[in-house]
């Protein structure tokens, strides 16, 4: 039996926010509900989640675009 990859709850976080980003829609209240329910229920900060977006880029940038 194959095991699952764990996912990394920051590199969630981040296509989230990156997501928003792009349609100019990361200042909203929408937004902001649904992130800030996202970090709580991961467990992770919005600092956390900006380190890891500018660390891997690329990657995230390629799951926004749906190329992962």
């Amino acid at each position: 039996m194959a095991t699952k990859k764990k996912k990394n709850p920051l590199f969630g976080a981040a296509v989230l926010k990156r997501s928003f980003q792009l349609r100019g829609e990361d200042g909203g209240p929408g937004f902001q509900f649904v992130y800030e329910g996202v970090l709580r229920d991961l467990g992770v900060t919005d600092e956390e989640v900006d380190k890891y977006l500018e660390d891997h880029r690329a990657e995230i940038e390629a799951a926004v675009r749906g190329k992962r």
